[in-house]
């Protein structure tokens, strides 16, 4: 059975806050009839209505999806008639762009926002907070060797981890945001957040080979 060499272990992490580049607006539209399927956006007036504003806006119709419909009866029994809530995400590529829809959302008497899913281009902050954690890693292991009088002969072991730090987003209660508006006056304001963003953190933990002590 081979030995184990000898051997120093040295931990680093690097902390990167990165903002989001876009946002998914999950919105509630309450219907007074029920239409299924990608027709409601057209076809269900109150989930029209929304749409029409957003459209002219500037939205492009390829952002808005239908995600689910929730039916309301009381007789049990389901009719064309019957009410629906109609549950659309609504794609914000441009953040600048975010107060005003939210300020169409809380324009539509029969629509509710329930909640923003912040979007982010994680891929290269995770990448350069690999880099940055290595680099402090190995002017660590420099330091230990040194102060051991080893030397560095390469590396035995590598981990590596990472993990999102999100700032807590407040509740927003879906009866209020009914009522709600970018704009809204003092005694209006719901503390609505436009921008949002999060702390990556990447951990890595590195044994390396030294010469003997």
């Amino acid at each position: 059975m081979e030995s184990k060499p000898d051997t120093i272990k040295v931990s680093a992490l690097h902390r990167e806050e990165i903002s989001a580049t876009h946002a998914d607006l999950l919105v509630a539209v309450r219907g007074s009839s029920l239409v299924s399927g990608d027709q409601a956006l057209k076809k269900a007036k109150e989930v029209n209505q929304l749409v029409e504003a957003m459209t002219s806006f500037g939205l492009g119709a390829e952002a808005i999806h239908l995600q689910g419909v929730h039916i309301e009866t009381s007789s049990g029994t389901l009719l064309k008639s019957s009410s629906a809530t109609y549950r659309l995400r609504i794609r914000c590529e441009k953040l600048d762009q975010l107060a005003e829809m939210l300020d169409i959302v809380g324009s539509q008497k029969n629509a509710a926002l329930e909640r923003i899913q912040w979007k982010y281009s994680e891929d290269a902050a995770r990448e350069q907070g690999l880099e940055a954690a290595l680099e402090k890693a190995k002017a660590r292991a420099g330091k230990v060797a040194a102060a051991l009088g080893v030397k560095l002969l390469g590396v035995y072991d590598f981990m590596e981890n990472s993990y999102d730090e999100e700032m807590p987003i407040p509740f927003q209660p879906q009866a209020a945001m009914l009522k709600s508006r970018v704009a809204a006056t003092a005694d209006q304001n719901l503390g609505m957040d436009i921008q949002h963003s999060k702390t990556i953190q990447v951990n890595v933990d590195i044994w390396y080979r030294v010469s003997a002590f």
